[in-house]
């Protein structure tokens, strides 16, 4: 057994046991409030056990072990519907770049062990209404104000920033640059003056995104994490952490064997659904497809084992996966009929077809559109040529807005 089944083993006895008072079970009927004061008691039990901040440098608590253990570890605790949502953004993206990026080491590691307890939470500031897979295009303003800076502007589809104490936020301090030289980054107290959060209500009836506004936020100059100017390359080093995630062949919906007992309890022209050429051949097509899926994964994983850095495959799997979820979805909602209309907001995604129909395509936006993620495919994996952008090398205000 290679140190990684040994790891991942492990690991699975510890999520077993702790199923029963924080898997998916145990949290249906639920509230929001409820759910969340779980999640962070759940945390806090991670943090003891040494299951949070796997990947991290020990000097700011975490484990100091690679990249490999925490996607094996994060692949392992999906299977259980832990309440681990809450933190994803958090722990993903915004403290990791508070680590390597926050000048005030003493302060960065009292942060960083407290949203690893679960007691604080972080979010990430990027999209706007008229920008949002196009980071470079945003049009938050942050202006020098005596020794900091001043704050205004807009961001939306920032997820739980209902429940931070802290955010990331990338902001355009020269206009007069082209767009993505005038960007600089900064770290903001979600409860300071001029602050205001919105939740949105979604399709799938949670409100895990908002929209949030910026009026006269003031700053000080050590919340910037980045040169002046120099936002857009912190940005991108905030995104490259994406690729070393957990990743779901099924979309992170319900897996294919749910499809096949549905399709056995069904009736198709008064015979099993089961028995009926198409839905065999959409079994199969599936099954193909999220093996491929898989096989892509093993390989990445395998690079990480060999100390290689993941490539861009992880676009194919987050737009193939997601698109096949939502159709399957679809075809099992028509198959029940009209029972299929039936829609419980307070239903898993990975356990119900109605429930993750309804919320694929919020996660075919999330982390990347299908069309910046065909992009990357075309440019990053089949070395076709960039897109022609007329607004290569134009200051930013001189772009029609």
């Amino acid at each position: 057994m290679s140190d990684v089944d040994t790891y991942r083993a492990k690991a699975r006895a510890w999520l077993q046991s702790m199923a029963p008072i924080y898997g998916r079970d145990a949290r249906r009927g639920l509230s929001e409030v409820e759910d969340l004061a779980l999640a962070r008691r759940y945390q806090r039990a991670k943090f003891d056990a040494g299951y949070a901040g796997i990947n991290w440098p020990t000097a700011v608590g975490g484990q100091g072990l690679s990249h490999l253990e925490k996607v094996t570890f994060d692949t392992e605790e999906m299977s259980f519907g832990m309440p681990s949502v809450y933190f994803g953004i958090s722990l993903g993206m915004p403290v990791p770049i508070l680590i390597r990026f926050c000048e005030d080491k003493a302060w960065m590691r009292e942060r960083v062990i407290a949203a690893l307890k679960g007691e604080e939470i972080w979010c990430q500031l990027f999209s706007e209404p008229a920008g949002g897979s196009d980071l470079a295009g945003l049009r938050t303003r942050a202006e020098q104000d005596g020794n900091g800076w001043k704050l205004n502007g807009q961001k939306v589809w920032t997820s739980w920033a209902q429940y931070s104490d802290y955010g990331v936020i990338v902001a355009r301090t020269d206009p007069t640059v082209p767009k993505h030289k005038g960007l600089t980054y900064f770290w903001v107290d979600m409860r300071a003056p001029g602050v205001t959060v919105r939740p949105i209500k979604l399709a799938g009836g949670d409100s895990h995104v908002n929209e949030v506004f910026f009026d006269d936020v003031k700053l000080t100059d050590a919340q910037r994490m980045s040169p002046v100017g120099g936002g857009f390359a912190v940005a991108m080093a905030t995104l490259m952490i994406e690729r070393y995630v957990a990743t779901d062949s099924a979309g992170f919906g319900p897996p294919l064997d749910l499809f096949v007992d549905l399709a056995r309890t069904c009736s198709l022209y008064g015979r099993p659904a089961l028995e009926d050429a198409r839905i065999r051949s959409t079994i199969a097509r599936n099954y193909a497809m999220r093996a491929g899926l898989e096989s892509i994964t093993t390989r990445a994983m395998k690079m990480m084992q060999a100390g290689m850095e993941p490539g861009a495959e992880g676009s194919l799997n987050k737009l193939v996966a997601v698109r096949s979820r939502q159709k399957l979805s679809e075809m099992a909602i028509d198959l029940q009929g009209n029972l299929g209309l039936h829609f419980d907001p307070h239903a898993f995604v990975k356990e119900d077809w109605t429930a993750s129909w309804i919320n694929a395509p919020t996660g075919r936006i999330a982390g990347g559109a299908d069309e910046m993620l065909l992009n990357t495919i075309a440019e990053k994996i089949l070395g076709l040529p960039q897109d022609y952008r007329p607004d290569k090398g134009v200051p930013f205000n001189q772009i029609p807005a």
